[in-house]
């Protein structure tokens, strides 16, 4: 159960978000920039980011939701995901995916554990001084959007298809369009 009043059956950042317009325009819309702005990271790398500081955080809802994101720009490769959640060193992605995922992986942790090393590492693999700063403002805003959901006691189904929804609703409309609060289809639930 929620700690405050939420709506009913509004998973996750959604419900607290209808409570407060004044700060939910300005998060979503760091979202859409963050995630969907022009990039010379694709959106599912970003999305993918975003879904292992969330696992790291263990957050629910926000590495389920950005990983079917993740998932559906990449023509729904769930599995890559998966791997990426448990051991992004043995999935097939780029060396220089890896070396962000690092790198995201660090700042989850704490601001301080991301050392020079990391952005040599990084730039060896390809990576430019926007694509690092890129990463490490993912991972520190996604720190923040797990700990609202989490801090909150949101609601966070299990139910897969719900995720699938949302990743596609992700994609198709991104973070800013209308719609975005629906509630999940009670078939879903």
């Amino acid at each position: 159960m929620a700690h405050i009043h939420l709506p009913e059956g509004v998973p996750g950042i959604r419900g607290p978000m209808l409570i407060s317009p004044e700060t939910t325009t300005p998060l979503r819309e760091l979202a859409e920039i963050l995630l969907r702005g022009p990039n010379t990271l694709t959106r599912a790398e970003r999305e993918m980011i975003a879904t292992y500081v969330s696992s790291e955080n263990d957050c629910y809802y926000c590495q389920h939701s950005h990983g079917a994101a993740a998932a559906e720009h990449l023509g729904g490769d769930y599995g890559l995901i998966d791997q990426i959640k448990r051991d992004f060193g043995a999935a097939s992605v780029s060396e220089k995916l890896k070396a962000l995922l690092t790198i995201a992986g660090k700042v989850q942790k704490g601001g301080k554990q991301f050392t020079t090393a990391d952005v040599e590492c990084a730039r060896a693999q390809g990576a430019t001084d926007k694509e690092i700063h890129d990463t490490v403002l993912i991972a520190a805003a996604f720190c923040m959007y797990n700990r609202y959901v989490d801090g909150l006691a949101t609601w966070q189904p299990h139910d897969v298809e719900v995720y699938r929804e949302i990743g596609q609703r992700v994609v198709n409309h991104g973070y800013t369009a209308s719609g975005w609060q629906k509630p999940v289809t009670a078939a879903a639930r």
